[in-house]
């Protein structure tokens, strides 16, 4: 894959998700606060098996619609737009011009890897590398930690398809995990118990984890 040989031939020390590459010297947001969250290397667990469910609901909707002759704009969608509207609980046409989907597939399912930027495993901050570059042409910092630094600070109920957001650990204030907002309140990411899958915002262990989110620079905010 082209993202992953130019990863590969930069020869770069790779880190996991909560990776704490010390940076010298002080940040522009610890700047402007005086305060700077600290990191930690840490593990994110969750149990879920929405996914699953509505991958099982999917393959058992797609064969009763392909019986209905009554749906033929949506039975003449393609297969990634219905299963992922499936997955986001969001209306087929609204995929149309998904740019991300074929990278999204290509990563499904992926195992979790601290370190790790293969498809035999990946962890989380190397799952937002690939797809900011993949997806949006753009370059991300290698760690959570300076992914948060390098972005622009998001409001929640300002998130757009392709923001980044960020997740605590046990301690308020350490940056554990990072993903990439979607729509609908859904975001894909690496975790660490399921590999790379989709997740939704308001999930109770991920709404008690959510610390913030941030643009990439050079992500229009209309996508």
């Amino acid at each position: 894959m082209k993202y992953l040989s130019i990863f590969l031939a930069a020869g770069i020390a790779l880190t996991g998700c909560g990776t704490a590459r010390v940076a010298k010297g002080t940040s522009p947001k610890t700047a402007a606060t005086g305060h700077s969250p600290k990191f930690l290397d840490i593990t994110i667990e969750q149990e879920s098996t929405t996914n699953n469910q509505k991958l099982t609901a999917y393959k058992a909707e797609k064969t009763n619609i392909r019986k209905n002759t009554g749906v033929a704009d949506i039975e003449s969608s393609n297969s990634l737009q219905f299963k992922y509207g499936i997955l986001m609980d969001v209306p087929v046409e609204e995929l149309a011009n998904h740019a991300a989907l074929p990278f999204i597939e290509e990563w499904y399912g992926t195992p979790y890897r601290m370190g790790g930027t293969t498809k035999s495993g990946i962890d989380c901050s190397a799952f937002t590398v690939f797809f900011a570059s993949s997806v949006y042409g753009l370059s991300l910092p290698r760690t959570s930690r300076e992914q948060h630094d390098a972005t622009l600070p998001v409001k929640r109920d300002e998130l757009t398809e392709g923001d980044l957001v960020f997740f605590s650990a046990r301690r308020k204030g350490t940056i554990a995990h990072v993903g990439v907002y979607l729509r609908n309140n859904k975001f894909v990411h690496a975790s660490t118990s399921s590999g790379v899958m989709i997740s939704d915002l308001d999930e109770a262990y991920w709404k008690s984890h959510y610390i913030g989110a941030g643009r990439m620079n050079g992500l229009n905010a209309s996508k």
